[in-house]
């Protein structure tokens, strides 16, 4: 008997960094059907682990030169016969997987070796970081086949801003590196042989934050988004940063500051790395 194809893959090691990698090559890195449910079932996983401290960081990435081709072709050839009711159920599916990646409790880092069309400029954009090669290559390719960049485009947009999304997605040009930095959907472009260590980098930075004020900063940052302006906003900001400050968390942080010592949560170097794993 066959055995199913794996797609993706989660590891997660002892720091508490989740590296969740498309394993489709192949095919570019292309969404399926099975690839969507993988990764969705993964990022629930995900979502739970992270309230719990468990998971602190988690690295969207992929195997091969493509980091995402967007829709796979197969799959496109089999939502031809799909009904309208078909259609919108998998749409919904793909509608999940961008609120998980974006409503993940922890901070998220999206490391791009190379293209990124269609639905995966989704995946980049719903990660907090994007840190990209130089030869990277972007595009809302939907509206060249006759379809829209519908359930990503709440996160593309947001990213890049309504009057850049209006020239991108409907002109499915294809944006470098460079352009993408410029607009906001790329923090930062490297070499292709400076990739990982930026990658890692960053994820070292990030562990040195406290998890309970990233999961409420995170959290805090999606309020201030929906009313900026407004009274409610305002006195949610004053809330959590008063809780933050008489938390558990919250104390030993500002102790370890006026000490001049690490926080608790700062990994130190004899901790083991080995790494977990789980599919």
């Amino acid at each position: 008997m066959t055995e199913p194809r794996q797609s993706s893959r989660l590891e997660i090691d002892q720091h508490g960094v989740a590296r969740l990698t498309l394993l489709r090559p192949e095919v570019h890195n292309a969404f399926d059907d099975l690839l969507i449910a993988e990764l969705n079932q993964h990022l629930e996983s995900l979502h739970a682990r992270a309230s719990r401290d468990e998971v602190r960081v988690v690295v969207l990435a992929s195997e091969g030169k493509s980091f995402s081709a967007g829709a796979d072709l197969k799959w496109m050839q089999r939502m031809v016969e799909y009904s309208l009711e078909d259609n919108l159920a998998d749409s919904r599916e793909l509608a999940r997987l961008m609120q998980l990646l974006d409503e993940l409790p922890c901070p998220s880092v999206c490391r791009v070796q190379g293209a990124t069309f269609g639905g995966a400029v989704g995946l980049a954009a719903c990660c907090d970081i994007v840190i990209a090669v130089e030869r990277a290559r972007f595009c809302l390719s939907e509206v060249r086949i006759g379809l829209a960049p519908a359930a990503i485009s709440p996160y593309v947009q947001r990213a890049i801003g309504s009057r850049q999304m209006r020239r991108y997605a409907l002109s499915a040009e294809v944006i470098d590196s460079a352009t993408a930095q410029r607009i906001g959907l790329v923090h930062e472009t490297c070499p292709d042989e400076l990739l990982e260590t930026r990658v890692t980098e960053m994820v070292q930075t990030l562990l040195a934050t406290s998890p309970a004020a990233s999961r409420a900063t995170k959290a805090l940052l999606s309020e201030v988004a929906q009313a900026p302006a407004s009274a409610a906003t305002r006195e949610r900001c004053c809330e959590v940063i008063s809780q933050l400050r008489v938390s558990e968390q919250g104390q030993a942080g500002l102790a370890a500051f006026f000490a001049g010592t690490p926080a608790p949560w700062v990994p130190t170097e004899n901790q083991t790395t080995e790494t977990s794993k789980s599919s």
